[in-house]
């Protein structure tokens, strides 16, 4: 290999070489302020003008293996700077996590191939200016087509770089993030067309410096309307989130499970105290099945705790059932080391006063690896290759969203488990399904005190926006919080403390625009993306055969 890179970069001649080595600069500057603009560091503005520097070399370089190589280039360090944190560097990181982090660094810039890929056959059908102008469509479709594979991680949506701008992420209650990282990629393009112009005219384009300012000024405008107005404040919960700050490597393995009972208990007695009404616990609060039949003391405690204090529970729970009589088992059950079928899911379970009746929903979109290993129905030695050794790598997909009704006031409840709240479309569901509040429980432990956790804190920013919702996060070491429907974070606890929340959470039971249709603008960039692929084939089969 670096023979072959050695002829190759002798066959340069010096001007050549001069000209790589500034394309490569200015990849690697894009792929800088692309990574700079994301939480938790607070520079979301360089997300506007980040990716010039790629764009000048998109249109300056025309094989498709040259455009490919040097996206990758960009975007790896894009990657390397906001997903770090993923291996989880901490002493107790478990091997294989180590190795899979190592691997997403490596794997996830190729997703950005798809965009550029899309771009060149477009460059070779209209030109220059049309495929870059066609660009936003190709990246809404990347971002979206992305998302719903079996190795989802779309964590680097661009529209997830402005969660702490506020003002101007307002607008996603019509087109969501996805719309969001649209305009991105659109006002990058404006931005530098106008540039490009300047400098070759001596004089400011006004269709370019129209369309920068209509991308700025319609955004911050509505965004000053809608981010000072009430929704439903009148109607209101309290909730207690319980923060335990139990070490997630050590608690599959560590001590008596009523101690860990007990921490639970005290706390949310604390924050009953202050008149909460809904208690809300982390994701896996419990390492163990608690509804299997072995743990009737504890989950009678529960019942009596809640009972005696009139309050309900939303907690994240693993949760398996176990079929005796194979006939009855689905499709996807496994098999025990006994022989018996039986289906395990990562769930939130919903304990009401005075009931015994449990309600369950079963986590849907799992962490690929992490919770599941891709193609795994089709491949099953997959899933006995990859484990970590915590044991969570083989959960069952969940069935079907679930919302929680309040019995005493029919305040719904919508329950997401972690990564889930980073899927725009997916949340909507629980919307549509007639959640007033959408509570999130989560474990960001395992990354340390990193950027994950604020990432994944300040996302769940736009999840209250784009459906004017309250979001509620109950997470094991942090970072637990109350959003409001502007997006405005209320109240949070701090990193790897042991502490509570109670928050006095707005219901609201509008839809938006997004929320009935969250998938439109991902529709729209994949029946343009399907055009531009029919025209490119058809001019294909007319040239080999109509034309003979």
């Amino acid at each position: 290999m670096k023979k072959y890179f050695n002829k190759y970069r002798s066959l340069l001649t010096p001007e050549e070489k001069k000209v790589r080595k500034k394309h490569l600069l200015l990849g690697l500057l894009s792929g800088i302020l692309m990574g700079l603009s994301f939480p938790p560091i607070p520079l979301p503005y360089l997300a506007f003008f980040g990716l010039i520097p790629y764009l000048y070399v998109l249109e300056e370089r025309d094989g498709l293996a040259e455009i490919n190589r040097f996206t990758y280039f960009t975007f790896f360090f894009f990657n390397l700077i906001t997903l770090y944190w993923v291996g989880s560097w901490t002493k107790d990181a478990d091997s294989y996590l180590l190795i899979a982090g190592t691997t997403l660094m490596f794997f996830n810039p190729l997703l950005f191939l798809i965009p550029s890929t899309l771009y060149y056959f477009a460059k070779k059908r209209f030109g220059k200016t049309v495929a870059l102008f066609a660009l936003p469509v190709f990246w809404g479709f990347y971002e979206y087509i992305y998302s719903v594979t079996d190795f989802r991680f779309p964590w680097l949506m661009l529209g997830n770089s402005l969660t702490t701008f506020r003002v101007f992420i307002q607008i996603a209650d019509i087109i969501g993030a996805y719309g969001i990282s649209l305009l991105i990629v659109y006002l990058n393009i404006m931005i530098y067309k106008s540039w490009q112009e300047y400098l070759s005219r001596k004089n400011i384009h006004f269709g370019f410096a129209a369309g920068v300012l209509l991308f700025i000024i319609v955004p911050l405008v509505y965004g000053f309307i809608k981010s000072s107005a009430d929704y439903g404040s009148e109607n209101s919960v309290r909730f207690g989130l319980i923060q335990p700050n139990i070490n997630p490597w050590k608690k599959w393995e560590a001590g008596s499970l009523d101690d860990q009972l007990d921490l639970y208990l005290d706390l949310s007695k604390q924050a009953v105290d202050e008149n909460a009404k809904v208690i809300a616990w982390p994701e896996s609060a419990l390492p163990v099945y608690l509804l299997n039949g072995r743990y009737s003391s504890q989950v009678k405690r529960i019942h009596e705790f809640l009972d005696s204090n009139n309050v309900y529970l939303v907690t994240g729970m693993p949760d398996a059932t176990f079929y005796f009589d194979s006939t009855k088992a689905p499709d996807d059950a496994k098999r025990s080391r006994s022989g018996t079928l039986y289906t395990s899911y990562n769930s939130i379970l919903y304990f009401a006063p005075n009931s015994r009746k449990v309600e369950k929903y079963g986590k849907i979109m799992l962490v690929p690896f992490g919770e599941k290993v891709p193609l795994v129905e089709s491949i099953p030695v997959l899933g006995d290759l990859f484990k970590w050794n915590v044991g969570i790598s083989s959960w069952n997909t969940g069935r079907g969203v679930k919302v929680f009704e309040m019995g005493d006031n029919g305040t719904v409840i919508g329950g997401v488990i972690c990564i889930e709240s980073i899927y725009p479309a997916f949340c909507a569901e629980f919307v549509q399904s007639g959640a007033g509040v959408i509570a999130v429980v989560t474990n960001d432990s395992w990354y340390g005190n990193s950027s994950g956790p604020y990432q994944h804190k300040d996302i769940a920013v736009m999840r209250a926006i784009e459906n004017r919702r309250s979001v509620v996060r109950a997470a094991n070491g942090g970072i637990s919080c109350l959003i409001d429907p502007s997006g405005k974070i209320i109240k949070h606890t701090e990193m790897f403390t042991r502490d509570y929340l109670t928050v006095d959470v707005s219901i609201n039971y509008d839809e938006t625009f997004f929320s009935a249709y969250p998938r439109l603008i991902p529709y729209i960039s994949i029946a343009g993306t399907m055009l531009l692929l029919l025209i490119t084939v058809f001019d294909k089969f007319k040239s080999r055969f109509i034309s003979k």
